[in-house]
This record gives structure tokens, C-alpha cells and sequence, in this order.
């Protein structure tokens, strides 16, 4: 009779150990992800280690004082004109290596607004605003560090695009609509006082004064409109014409009727007309993405509250700010755990 032998599977230990080692390096890739994901809110920038007065742009190790007219004459080669407005045009320009925008005068006739953006741009540098990196009052140019994406205008072109497409999330869009929120405080509580937005009528100019960062953040950037609230005042006006639209605030459009628009008779107001606006951009920089539809519904009060006819009642930014960051933390603790109960 034969004897039956008993074998045991040759590659038994060792599959069972790769499927251990595969399982541990899938929980630790997770574990990073998740961290990466939800990383401070803060902008990484580089001009925020500088002192005022210095900047630091591109590869550059050191901050450097803040280029004058013989460097920037010298220097800075303009290469191509990648934006036109009626104050002033940006070129792409280089400096030492380093790609800078170049800020030109337009017209005489804008001069006393493009010196006011600049005296914003200095006094506001922060890590919320687009850093300084050169001046020259006397030949109407101002220069500023360069973002290849352009404004915030280009955010959902460039989420389609195969480089960001892996981040076109709810975490990523909510993350800019916290960086608009963090400048509007900014804004409201300056060094320079209570400013308003004024070059925000509508939802496409709003956009363009952002710029996007190559890490999908927001910056401010164009400054050449944020009159000081004085608080003993009659309040600010956004130019001398009438606003009109859904978008701007109801205490900016013309209060009385079929009576022809006057400047003189058009009451002002103040930062809660900035207020106002805060949902609609929100609502663009979120898109459909999915969660956005919770997001929504979370923010459903605090919207509401910014849409309140009366700017008296509307929040103040530094309230939706404090919302805005609870929806934040909340919806980030949600999607950890349901990718924890996963694994």
C-alpha cells in the first residue's frame, strides 16, 4: 500500500508575509496622505520670513532689501505683457534668474490710483498679499513676485489639467475659500485701518484680484482700490457711478428709485458690503465638486446671515472666518475616519 505523503504548500509563509508587508506600507502611504491633506491652513510663502523692506522670490536662499530704481533700470528684463488693465500693465520679467512681475503705469491719468496700490502693497505685505520686490515711484513701475497660474480666474482650467486633476476636491477649493475669507479679515483689521474691496463689483472682477499659487492658494494682488473706513465718517463709496447687480451689496446701489443716480446724494457704507459677497464667491470657488453639496448645507447659515439686508446684522469676517474653519476641521475629522473604517 502506498504511502500517502502529506505535502504543505511550498509558498505558504512567505505569501502570507507579503500580504502583511503590502497591508502595512498601504496603511502607512494612507497615514501620509492624510496628513498631507490636511496640513495647516496657513499659505506656505516664501516672503514670510522676511523683515519689512526685504523679500525673498523663487530659489532664492536669502532675503534681499527691496529693489530701487538703478537695480530695477539695470537689471530687470521685461520678456512678454501677460496683463493690461486701466491702471497699469504686468509684464513677465527676470531678475538675476528669478521671474518677477513688472507692474507699468498705464496712463497719467490712473497715477493717483496705481501709487495708492502701491502704498497698499506696502504697507499690507503679509503672507496674505503678493510680495513686493522692487519700486521706482519715478518711472511708474512697481515689481512683484510671479505666479505662472495667473489669477483665480484660471482655478477650474487649472484643476483640469492632468498635473492638479488628483486635486480638484472639496478640501483643496474649501482651502481657497478660507483664504478669502483670512484676507477679508485682514483687510478689516490693517495696519492701515478698516479697508474695503472695492474692485469687487462682480464676481469676475472679484476673482482677478487673487492670484493662484502653484500650491492651489490664494493671494491678494491687485490693491489699487481699498478706501480706509472711518468709523466717525459717512462711510466710503466704490467710485462715483452707480452700481448695479445682485453681486454688490444692496446699501451699494442706488437707494432712491426712478430719482435720477447722483454721487452726491449716494450714501456710503462700509466693510460689510464686503460681506455680502462672501457666499457667492465661496459658492464659484467650491463648484460641484463632490462634497460640496455638504459644505453647502453647512455653511447655510452663516451665508444667511451674510445676506442680511441690513449690514448692521451681517456677521463680521472674523465670524464666518470662525464658521468657515469649524465646517473645515469637521469635514476633514469626518473624512478621516470613514477612510480609517476602511482599512
Amino acid at each position: 500500500m502506498a504511502q500517502r505523503v502529506r505535502s504543505s504548500p511550498k509558498f505558504g509563509v512567505p505569501a502570507v508575509v507579503s500580504c502583511l508587508i503590502a497591508l502595512f506600507c498601504a496603511n502607512v502611504l494612507l497615514y501620509v496622505y492624510l496628513d498631507a491633506l490636511y496640513e495647516d491652513t496657513s499659505p506656505s510663502s516664501t516672503h514670510m520670513h522676511c523683515s519689512p523692506g526685504y523679500f525673498k522670490v523663487g530659489t532664492m536662499k536669502n532675503c534681499t532689501p527691496w529693489l530701487q530704481c538703478p537695480e530695477i533700470r539695470a537689471n530687470i528684463r521685461r520678456l512678454r505683457l501677460i496683463g493690461q488693465g486701466a491702471v497699469k500693465q504686468v509684464y513677465l520679467s527676470e531678475w538675476q534668474g528669478q521671474k518677477v512681475a513688472l507692474c507699468a503705469l498705464s496712463s497719467e491719468q490712473y497715477k493717483a490710483d496705481f501709487l495708492h496700490g502701491l502704498s497698499m502693497l506696502r504697507s499690507l505685505q503679509s503672507v496674505r498679499v503678493v510680495a513686493l520686490v522692487g519700486v521706482c515711484e519715478e518711472d511708474g513701475v512697481f515689481v512683484t513676485e510671479y505666479h505662472p497660474l495667473g489669477s483665480a480666474l484660471t482655478l477650474d482650467s487649472t484643476l483640469a489639467k492632468d498635473r492638479y486633476r488628483s486635486q480638484d476636491t472639496w478640501h483643496v477649493r474649501l482651502r481657497l475659500a478660507l483664504d478669502y475669507v483670512v484676507f477679508l479679515v485682514f483687510l478689516h483689521n490693517s495696519p492701515g485701518g478698516t479697508r474695503v474691496m472695492c474692485d469687487s463689483n462682480d464676481l469676475h472682477k472679484t476673482l482677478s484680484q487673487f492670484l493662484l499659487t502653484s500650491d492651489l492658494r490664494l493671494l491678494a494682488n491687485d490693491l489699487d482700490a481699498l478706501p480706509l473706513v472711518d468709523p466717525r465718517g459717512q462711510g466710503i463709496k466704490c467710485g462715483n457711478r452707480e452700481l448695479m447687480g445682485e453681486f454688490v451689496a444692496p446699501e451699494q446701489r442706488w437707494p432712491y428709485g426712478e430719482v435720477s443716480f447722483s454721487d452726491d446724494l449716494m450714501p456710503g457704507y462700509n466693510e460689510k458690503s464686503d460681506i455680502w459677497k462672501i457666499p457667492d464667491v465661496t459658492h464659484a470657488l467650491l463648484s460641484h465638486v463632490p462634497g460640496s453639496d455638504v459644505i453647502h448645507l453647512h455653511l447655510f447659515e452663516i451665508h444667511a446671515a451674510c445676506k442680511r439686508q441690513d449690514p448692521k446684522l451681517r456677521p463680521s469676517a472674523h465670524e464666518v472666518l470662525s464658521v468657515y474653519r469649524s465646517v473645515y476641521d469637521s469635514m476633514k475629522e469626518s473624512h478621516t475616519e470613514s477612510v480609517r473604517d476602511m482599512l
